[in-house]
């Protein structure tokens, strides 16, 4: 009997179940339709019986009657069993519909919406093997499985006629006297009880059959981490690729700040680890604008462009963090700083002489 590896912790992610699906593995109980088909075939026997004993009353009087007095021709025959079939599809027609029906919607709901051609997971090893099919067929746990269901429906079929009949022992001598109407009330009347009888011990196995095929279909299903790893790393891409690519973006980004630098007015600074560009034009922009900013290794080459360029560093602890926390390169600095920046802003040069 086939072992699952226990190295199989993970629930299957979305992509693992749309493989699943595609090839027609869906969780489907089968005893689950059988039960349901048989609740709505009694259902509506029950309430269509009096159409089935008005029908085959006429049925049985038109052919006792007027068909013993037809002349038997090829044309005649053909006549009455054209006739009969009729009469039987009204009659048994509407039932069979239902009992499709039933089947479909039930299906329906386990598996939803799915087409799988019966050659589409065809695999030719197993065509050439036959010695793994017969040992998946004595020794597979998912055929003692379906044997011991089987069983147990042969079990719960057998018990139910041995309860009706034994309760009903004592009614069958009256029998001899009483009519054929009679006689067929109570055959049918038991075969319903016998039928009721059944139908405990199947919805009870319906229902365990159900939960142990969802149930193993998502034992089968799950996955080792290595297997959920490797799967969203193809999804997603390798994490160190796209570390590579976010590092060779931010390069990018960093050489464009880095061109904009000699345009500034000011570099404030945190001293070493943080610097900010700072650009401030009454005639494009209400506010400062950063242009630039960075830390670290960014923040020295900000500050040796800003030195090439003669673009003023002030050295401004809080007002350095606040500026690389709070504002966006190529946007205006946070109204909360204006006044900050403003104190560091007349204090250069360009503005004493233009206040001046």
């Amino acid at each position: 009997m086939a072992e699952r590896d226990p190295s199989k912790t993970e629930r299957a992610t979305p992509k693992r179940r749309n493989e699943a699906r595609d090839k027609g593995s869906v969780p489907k109980s089968q005893e689950l339709p059988k039960m349901l088909v048989l609740l709505a075939g009694m259902v509506a026997s029950s309430m269509a019986i009096g159409v089935y004993e008005r029908e085959l009353r006429d049925i049985f009087r038109f052919f006792l009657s007027e068909g013993l007095r037809m002349e038997v021709t090829l044309n005649t025959a053909h006549n009455l069993l054209l006739e009969l079939s009729w009469r039987l599809a009204k009659m048994l027609l509407p039932t069979f519909l239902l009992l499709a029906g039933t089947a479909y919607v039930v299906m329906r709901i386990q598996v939803g919406q799915i087409w799988v051609l019966p050659w589409q997971n065809f695999q030719w090893s197993q065509f050439f093997n036959p010695m793994a099919g017969v040992q998946k067929l004595l020794l597979d746990k998912q055929t003692l499985i379906r044997l011991g269901k089987q069983v147990l429906m042969a079990l719960a079929i057998g018990i139910a006629p041995y309860i009706v009949l034994k309760r009903e022992f004592g009614n069958m001598l009256p029998l001899f006297y009483t009519d054929a109407y009679g006689m067929a009330a109570f055959i049918l009347s038991n075969a319903m009880s016998m039928l009721w009888y059944t139908m405990l011990p199947m919805v009870i196995i319906a229902a365990a059959d159900t939960w142990y095929t969802r149930w193993d279909y998502e034992e089968n299903l799950k996955m080792t981490k290595s297997e959920v790893k490797d799967e969203r790393r193809n999804v997603e891409g390798d994490p160190e690729v796209k570390q590579q690519q976010r590092q060779k973006m931010f390069q990018v980004m960093g050489k464009r700040m880095l061109k904009n630098v000699p345009k500034a007015d000011v570099v404030i600074t945190n001293p070493t680890h943080i610097a900010v560009a700072l650009q401030y034009n009454p005639l494009f922009a209400p506010a400062p604008i950063v242009l630039a900013k960075g830390a670290d290794h960014l923040a020295q080459k900000i500050k040796e462009i800003a030195r090439e360029n003669g673009v003023p560093i002030r050295e401004n602890v809080p007002l350095a963090r606040a500026l690389y926390k709070e504002a966006d390169v190529g946007e205006t600095i946070p109204e909360a700083l204006f006044q900050a920046v403003a104190a560091v802003l007349a204090q250069l040069d360009k503005f004493r002489n233009r206040g001046r």
